[in-house]
């Protein structure tokens, strides 16, 4: 997140690596997504700035959206524990009340992150800031009986929510 909001206006006006250095936080570890983005410029509001940036990565090929998602962190995973996260990623954890764990719900969120690993080949990801412990706890239930495709597919859908949250914080709609 930037330190003061910019407005879309100002968005439109920033050179590459301005806006780069803005936006390319909303998609976690991927500023490609930004970069790529940049030159669908001037936009009319947020959700067009959104489209746009979400456009860049459905239309990526599939291994750079594998990329995309395996640079996101396991919930409550080590790095969280160790205090290592993105700002970004510990208040989203923080808004589902997963730095408030007991060392049995930090051991369930362990064994299901492993597990959906194993399964899938990256980490489970969920728009945390419109979640809490127990249904994470459930989705990662649920989803763990789905394909790779469709938890690709998933996944991708949980980013865009996160980055629209993230691009909020950081663009005023003014």
């Amino acid at each position: 997140m930037v330190a003061s909001r910019l407005t879309v206006a100002q968005t439109n006006t920033l050179d590459r690596e301005a806006f780069v250095a803005a936006l390319g936080p909303l998609f976690e570890g991927s500023p490609w997504i930004a970069a790529e983005a940049w030159p669908a410029r001037p936009f009319s509001d947020l959700d067009q700035l959104h489209a746009a940036l979400c456009r860049v990565m459905y239309e990526a090929p599939p291994e750079r959206q594998v990329a995309l998602i395996r640079a996101h962190p396991d919930l409550v995973g080590k790095a969280a524990l160790a205090g290592t996260l993105t700002p970004e990623s510990t208040r989203e954890q923080a808004a589902a009340g997963l730095d408030r764990l007991t060392p049995e719900e930090i051991a369930t969120f362990s064994r299901y992150n492993q597990a959906y690993k194993e399964k899938f080949g990256f980490p489970f990801v969920i728009c945390a800031r419109e979640n809490k412990k127990d249904s994470i706890l459930a989705g990662f239930e649920r989803r763990l009986g789905n394909t790779r495709e469709q938890e690709i597919s998933t996944a991708l859908g949980e980013i865009a929510k996160i980055s629209y949250l993230r691009l909020r914080d950081a663009v005023s709609a003014e």
